[in-house]
C-alpha cells in the first residue's frame, strides 16, 4: 500500500470545508440574516404567523424588549417572544380568514 501524498490528503480536506461551508454554513447564516431583519421589521399592527401556527396582528412592540403582545381577535390578546414569530403576512390575510 503506498502512502498518499500530504497535497492530496490537504486536498481532501479543502473539499470537505468547501462542501461543508456551501451545504451547512451559508444556507443557515443566510436564514439568520433573513430572520434578524424580519426581527427588525416588526411593528404594530402587522400580521404575523407564529411559530407554533398562532396567526394575529401585532398590537404592542417594546424596543429593548424580548416580547410582543398578538390580537388574536378583538378580545383576546397573547404576549409571545418575538423570536417566536416566523414569517409576515400579507396586510388582510386575517379578515381573509
Amino acid at each position: 500500500m503506498e502512502a498518499q501524498s500530504p497535497m492530496s490528503t490537504l486536498f481532501i480536506f479543502v473539499i470537505f470545508g468547501l462542501i461543508f461551508y456551501f451545504m451547512i454554513y451559508r444556507p443557515q447564516a443566510k436564514r439568520n440574516k433573513e430572520h434578524k431583519k424580519l426581527m427588525s421589521e416588526l411593528a404594530k399592527g402587522t400580521e404575523v404567523l407564529t411559530a407554533g401556527g398562532v396567526i394575529g396582528k401585532i398590537t404592542k412592540v417594546t424596543e429593548g424588549s424580548d416580547s410582543i403582545v398578538i390580537a388574536l381577535n378583538d378580545t383576546t390578546e397573547i404576549t409571545i417572544n418575538r423570536n417566536y414569530i416566523v414569517s409576515v403576512l400579507p396586510k388582510g390575510s386575517l379578515k381573509s380568514l
